[in-house]
């Protein structure tokens, strides 16, 4: 068999299931049969306007959020052997630039220059919203028996928002941290810090069922903006001193604009959030209030490999994050009920 059913990007919102080639494993890659790929914020992005240096149209299949099983390997593969379950992360860096010399490979200074050896599967290269895919080895990390396929498609997730706490100066011991925006990221970033040593874990939005869905693993105290002033509650909650640490998971004008106002003086501040609009926050009140502002560009530093352990022994709970499944035929049904959060969708898993 050398063809396999793949959700290819014909077009701005055209994605079709077709035939395609199975791709050859090359040297330091190895073929991975699809069990499970999840749909992420930016996919009905790339698939309404399609992505920087991506793979023509009519050839472009997207999809990075995915697990399933070595079936071959490329030429001097020895990480990884034929049924080992793995899941990917999406960036591979160049190798060579001094960011991803650094580990920085998420911000690789060669992004989208396939001749200097960067990939991004699913943007600027094929991924996973087909029966197959071609991975080099250093974007893969084995899953094991107790981690299911479909849970494993959240280790993207989850290491995000670990690299963005990592990034603001990480969760210390005793800390009040809030995180604002109770989607996938932000519930795993909520469910991360209690797990690091939080001693209060507060969850700032307003969709009262995303909260909920937050209460259930772990965080302490829900705040619906719609109902409550939230600059007044974090004041009860801390003395009128203000939180540790503020995480910003939901990508919106406000939630930056809280983020500031509710960190305490000399506190952190991590941007997780996808910014489409320009944000206008009051940076004298950073710089007055000697504040640590870090961003988090996906999930860097190997944070994938640093989550799995937390997934299989469950100190993190990824279930209640997976609301949906679907076939991949089904596709185009599984990215409308994602964007119309319909049936309270968080995440929508797609499977070959």
């Amino acid at each position: 068999m050398d063809k396999m059913q793949a959700a290819v990007l014909f077009g701005p919102n055209d994605l079709r299931i077709v035939d395609a080639d199975i791709p050859e494993p090359k040297a330091e890659e190895v073929l991975v049969k699809v069990k499970a790929c999840a749909i992420c914020g930016t996919d009905p992005e790339i698939i309404a306007h399609g992505w920087p240096n991506c793979p023509p149209y009519g050839s472009y299949i997207p999809g990075h959020e995915f697990a399933g099983e070595v079936v071959a390997l490329g030429h001097g593969v020895t990480e990884f052997k034929i049924g080992d379950r793995v899941v990917a992360e999406p960036h591979k860096g160049c190798g060579k630039c001094i960011n991803c010399i650094r580990g920085l490979y998420t911000t690789c200074l060669n992004y989208g220059k396939i001749e200097k050896g960067h990939r991004h599967y699913g943007f600027t290269v094929n991924g996973g919203y087909a029966e197959y895919v071609a991975v080099h080895v250093n974007c893969l990390h084995r899953i094991p028996d107790t981690v299911s396929y479909e849970e494993g498609t959240i280790a993207t997730t989850a290491g995000t928002a670990l690299y963005g706490l990592e990034r603001a100066g990480w969760v210390q011991p005793g800390d009040v941290v809030a995180v604002i925006g109770p989607g996938p990221i932000g519930l795993m970033a909520a469910q991360l810090a209690k797990v690091f040593g939080a001693s209060k874990v507060i969850l700032v939005g307003t969709r009262q069922s995303r909260l909920e869905v937050g209460k259930k693993i772990g965080a302490d105290i829900l705040i619906n903006i719609k109902e409550e002033d939230l600059k007044e509650r974090i004041n009860e909650i801390t003395g009128g001193v203000g939180v540790d640490l503020a995480v910003e998971a939901s990508g919106s004008q406000a939630g930056a604009a809280q983020a500031v106002d509710i960190t305490k003086k000399s506190g952190r501040i991590s941007l997780i959030g996808m910014y489409k609009d320009d944000v206008k926050i009051d940076l004298n009140h950073v710089v007055q209030y000697n504040m640590t502002m870090a961003g988090g560009k996906a999930e860097g530093m190997w944070c994938i490999e640093r989550v799995i352990p937390l997934m299989a022994d469950g100190r993190i709970n990824v279930k209640p994050l997976i609301t949906h499944e679907f076939a991949l035929k089904d596709i185009n049904e599984a990215v409308k009920t994602f964007v119309e959060r319909i049936g309270g969708a968080l995440k929508v898993v797609v499977k070959p």
